[in-house]
């Protein structure tokens, strides 16, 4: 059996992809996998649905069914990177999730450092006066296009260099 490729970062991610098509971004929990889409010429970010993880061939079946649906040309990976720079075990998960997926997939997947991104988005529906009910719903999904978002910006930004 092949090893997986590993993970790409942003900046690698950008010198092989083609210059239209969108992303699909994940922000992966415990529970749940937040996913978003980008429009084909990756300017903005948009939450799509939340996967309710079962277990890992449930899940890379939900998300291959969105693949097939939105034609992403990459995936977009929330890293759970500590606040001093460190790996722990979340990241580790997420590694793992990428090597998991590896044999499903053909399609680049890039690392974007996810730190507080579910804090700015809870704090955002908090002003938005949103009920818990209401965050509970849209939380993770928001997250991941908040990640896209971050990539997006950042791909954006290497372009105009």
């Amino acid at each position: 059996m092949a090893k997986a490729p590993p993970p790409l970062t942003i900046e690698e991610l950008a010198a092989i992809l083609p210059p239209v098509g969108g992303l699909i971004g994940l922000d992966l929990g415990t529970k749940t996998i937040g996913l978003a889409t980008s429009d084909p010429g990756r300017r903005i970010a948009t939450p799509l649905i939340v996967i309710k993880r079962k277990k890992f061939t449930a899940d890379a079946a939900e998300l291959m069914k969105q693949v097939a649906a939105y034609q992403p040309v990459a995936l977009v990976l929330g890293m759970p990177i500590n606040m001093d720079g460190s790996e722990g075990p979340r990241a580790q998960a997420t590694r793992a999730f990428v090597r998991s997926l590896a044999p499903i997939t053909d399609l680049p997947v890039a690392l974007w450092d996810e730190r507080l991104s579910t804090a700015a988005v809870t704090r955002t529906l908090l002003e938005a006066d949103a009920s818990r009910k209401r965050r509970g719903e849209v939380v993770d999904k928001m997250a991941a296009a908040y990640i896209l978002q971050g990539a997006l910006d950042r791909l954006a930004g290497m372009r105009l260099a």
